[in-house]
Formats: structure tokens, sequence, C-alpha cells
């Protein structure tokens, strides 16, 4: 009995430790809550893809754009819902493949992940409430004294402080709990790149967002206002990806994110 139970451990452990990377399908993982880059809903359609654990089905731009590189390998796509600290572990650790997530390649995320060439590049903006002092605001001057946050490890809280005279509030954990901040008062507004922008302010009418004049917006790398998908350092997927979002033109591209704006849940 004991050497019949050492070896169920030992095959459990080895089931365990295979890579992410079945044979024949490509997990990505994602927040799911990131309209209109990736969210979650209810019912199937013929855009979403079912999500890990039976949590419902995903959709958006980046489901869109992991469901044509697994097309391109040949493979069946499966989305693994993860929250987005947990995104860079999960990829590391063999959770999952790829994260495809709106997920930025910055300086310090290169320093533990690879990242393909962008398949998205955005801009900043700052979404605050129609009926609030700074509805009128086209720069970052505008903004003086207002009270301003964004998600918990992004870039986009680490720009809050080129604002003259913010007052920077704690970074929240996601997009809905800042809405919440937002619609209730707690905060004047929250910094976003603009599709994501878009997706908040066309379901929330009571909210809009600061479109700067050029030159007094946000000063950022491209790298900080690009996507990517990111990768385990030294991952074989990195060239045959690349390869593929090479094949997928800018308008093409784009049509994918103005569809994705139109779809999201919260819009119908």
């Amino acid at each position: 009995m004991k050497k019949f139970l050492a070896l169920s451990v030992a095959l459990l452990l080895s089931l365990t430790c295979l890579p992410a990377m079945a044979e024949g399908v490509l997990r990505v993982g994602m927040e799911c809550n990131y309209a209109p880059f990736n969210w979650t809903q209810a019912e199937p359609s013929e855009y979403a893809v079912p999500i890990e654990g039976g949590g419902g089905y995903a959709d958006g731009y980046d489901v869109q754009i992991a469901k044509a590189i697994a097309q391109a390998l040949d493979r069946e796509l499966l989305i693994v819902k993860t929250e987005w600290d947990g995104l860079p572990m999960g990829v590391t650790t063999g959770a999952f493949d790829a994260i495809i997530a709106g997920m930025s390649p910055t300086e310090e995320r290169k320093a533990t992940l690879d990242f393909t060439d962008f398949y998205y590049t955005s801009q900043l903006v700052v979404v605050v409430r129609k009926d609030g002092p700074y509805a009128d605001a086209t720069s970052l001057a505008d903004l003086s004294g207002a009270t301003i946050t964004g998600q918990l490890n992004t870039f986009h809280y680490s720009v809050i402080d080129q604002i003259p005279g913010v007052n920077v509030a704690m970074a929240m954990e996601n997009f809905p709990a800042m809405i919440v901040a937002l619609t209730s008062g707690a905060i004047d507004g929250y910094v976003a790149e603009e599709p994501g922008a878009v997706a908040d302010t066309t379901a929330n009418p009571e909210l809009m967002y600061v479109k700067f004049a050029d030159g007094e917006g946000f000063t950022a790398s491209q790298d900080d206002t690009s996507i990517a998908v990111g990768l385990a350092k030294g991952s074989d997927l990195l060239e045959p990806i690349n390869e593929i979002l090479a094949g997928i033109s800018e308008e093409e591209r784009l049509q994918m994110m103005l569809d994705a704006t139109a779809r999201q849940p919260l819009n119908q």
C-alpha cells in the first residue's frame, strides 16, 4: 500500500508539472474585466471563448487577437481568468502559455517577461464626471487640485505625478472599483487608456474623459502606451506570434477594437 501511494503521488506530481502548452491547446491568461480589451459574459456568442473552469465566456479585443494567434498555431484557445497581479507569475510558472491582457511591455516587466511586438497603441486620458469641476479640462494643468487615481501595479498610476498640484489617491484593484469611486465623488478622476475610457463612459453616461490637446497630456514612452503579448523568458512562442501579429493589418486591428467597443455587454 505504501508503494502504491508513493507511486500515485509521484504520478500526480509529474502530471501537475507538465508544461501549460498541452498538445493542441493555447492557454491564455487575462483579467476578463477590462473592457473593451477583455471582459466576462454569461452567454456564448460567435466571438466569445469559454473560460476555464466554467466561469462564463470571455470576449473583447484581446480575445480576438488570441483567437487569431491560436488559429494560426492550429491550437484550441482556452482562456484562463486571472487577477491582474497574478498574470506575470502565471505565465512564468506555466499556468498558461501567454498573457494577452492589454499589458504594456514596460521596462520593469521586461525584467521578468519576454514581450512580442505591439498589437495595439493607444493614448492616456483621464475619466471624470460630466458634472464635475474638471469636465472642461484640456491639459494636465487644468487638473491641478484634482484627486486622481489609477489601477494598482500599472503605469497609469505612475504618471499621475505629472499633473501639477495633483492629489494622488490610493491605487485601486480594477476599473469597476474606480468607476464606483468616481461616481460617488470619492475621487475626481482616474487615468485610463482611451479605448477603456470609451467603454467606461459609454456604459456610464454620467462620465466623460479628458482627451488632451497636443503637447498638453501625459509624457509616456511607446512601450507604456502600447500593448504586447507577455511570455515566459525564452518562450519558443515569441517568433511565431510575432509573425502572426505582422500579418494583421492596422486596419484590421482598428476594426477589431471598434467592434469590441460596440459589443461590450454594458453597451447592450
